[in-house]
């Protein structure tokens, strides 16, 4: 009878080891999600989505809270936490990862696409995959390209319409080389600083301009401190929806392949929403009294062949840079 009460007791400890195994594997996975945009803006809201689309594939066992507006730190942190693991998914530009990551800088080059549908063709395709590639022996997994739009100049001065207008400005810049030496090859003064802190910038007169796209333009209000926006789209440097390969590493093949699923399908809901904003936030500035113009990039182009000398210097990235250049032929 004493030994029946053991394999009963030993039976029942078994049972709920296996019971409690498998609530474990079921256990939801929530993945913390850094982007230092508002709400609503069309990144934060494609990662949501992109979590959406996630919780589906994996019957609610992984989601995505999305932490907006800097609120886990600037892009220059969230990227040194994200390689740790502190933070599991990031939206950043491709700017700041140009030092980490130096297929990025290629293209993030100066007047690199000739147009919107020409970046998206590019990138789309396997030229995007393989820069999305170079991006794990660093220790993040490149999950998505998103649309960043043209940037152009916007100073708190005078328009800018020729080079002699750059000379002495004071433009913020991203932390990154590329675009450093971009803005003092025009005749400017570059000035690195975290996005977060442009408005007061330019309204202390600490910095006389940045440039930007048009929905980085009017959601931060620098509109208001910083009227004039010259169109001269020197660049369409993206965003990259990454993951730390610590966190990635933890999820199950089937897990992983779910993840990067949900974020390839989250990218035409970024484009939707981005053609949308950036037609909305062109209206809001012109409204408000923005003074836009178009600006003849021609002499503006000749001034960075030092820059495509410098970066894209290797063998590597002269052929990557090829490889943009054949794609939109």
């Amino acid at each position: 009878m004493g030994v029946l009460k053991t394999l009963t007791a030993t039976a029942t400890v078994a049972t709920a080891l296996v019971g409690s195994i498998g609530l474990a594997s079921a256990q939801e996975v929530v993945l913390r999600s850094a982007d230092t945009h508002p709400d609503g803006y069309p990144t934060v809201e494609a990662v949501k989505y992109m979590g959406e689309v996630l919780k589906e594939k994996t019957d609610g066992r992984i989601e995505i809270q999305v932490f907006d507006s800097h609120q886990l730190g600037e892009e220059k942190e969230t990227i040194e936490q994200t390689k740790f693991g502190v933070i599991d998914l990031n939206r950043v530009s491709f700017a700041p990862m140009n030092n980490i990551v130096p297929a990025t800088s290629v293209v993030c080059l100066p007047y690199v696409f000739s147009s919107v549908d020409s970046f998206r063709q590019v990138m789309d395709g396997p030229v995007g995959d393989e820069v999305l590639a170079a991006f794990e022996p660093k220790g993040y997994i490149g999950l998505a390209v998103y649309d960043s739009g043209a940037r152009s100049f916007y100073n708190s001065k005078h328009a800018i319409n020729t080079l002699d207008d750059m000379n002495g400005l004071k433009i913020r810049v991203q932390q990154s080389d590329l675009f450093l030496d971009m803005v003092k090859a025009l005749g400017a003064n570059p000035t690195p600083m975290a996005y977060g802190e442009v408005y007061s910038g330019l309204q202390t007169g600490l910095i006389d301009g940045a440039e930007n796209n048009w929905p980085s333009y009017e959601s931060s209000h620098h509109y208001e401190v910083a009227k004039y926006y010259s169109l001269d789209m020197h660049a369409q440097c993206p965003e990259v929806l990454m993951m730390s390969k610590v966190s990635y590493d933890k999820l199950s093949p089937e897990d992983q392949q779910a993840v990067r699923d949900a974020a390839k399908d989250s990218v035409k809901k970024m484009r939707e929403l981005w053609d949308a904003q950036e037609e909305q936030s062109r209206k809001i500035v012109e409204e408000a009294g923005a003074e836009i113009n178009e600006v003849d990039t021609a002499p503006f182009q000749d001034a960075m062949a030092p820059i495509y000398d410098k970066y894209a210097s290797t063998p590597e990235l002269k052929d990557l840079l090829d490889k943009i250049r054949d794609a939109q032929k």
